[in-house]
């Protein structure tokens, strides 16, 4: 008798398994789409600096931090330059496109005295 009792809790604990199969995906996913807005903060910062060496260098700030950017970084940036400062927003990779812009991270960068 105890090994039908046996039987029928692994059936329990497949079926209960299976019904949190949704909870654990999701949960996987949040914490994913929260590491991928502290990356864009991280590249943002990256790239405001590295457009802002480049402005004081006299170069294209826009294009430097562009460069700075890994490629599945870079369509998910907004450059914009006024004189010496640098503002730039990355908007990380998530599977919820409202979700993406609301995580979205910026940084301003000043190269100094314009010139």
């Amino acid at each position: 008798m105890s090994s039908a009792r046996h039987q029928g809790d692994s059936g329990q604990a497949a079926v209960e398994l299976v019904a949190l199969l949704p909870l654990l995906v999701a949960v996987a996913l949040a914490v994913l789409q929260a590491l991928a807005a502290g990356v864009a903060s991280e590249l943002a910062g990256h790239a405001a600096q590295s457009g802002a060496v480049a402005i004081a260098e006299g170069r294209d700030g826009a294009a430097a931090a562009r460069a700075a950017l890994p490629g599945w970084a870079r369509s998910g940036l907004d450059v914009k330059v006024q004189g010496a400062r640098l503002h730039v927003r990355v908007t990380p990779p998530s599977l919820l496109p409202s979700l993406g812009s609301r995580l979205s991270a910026s940084a301003t960068a000043d190269a100094g005295s314009e010139r």
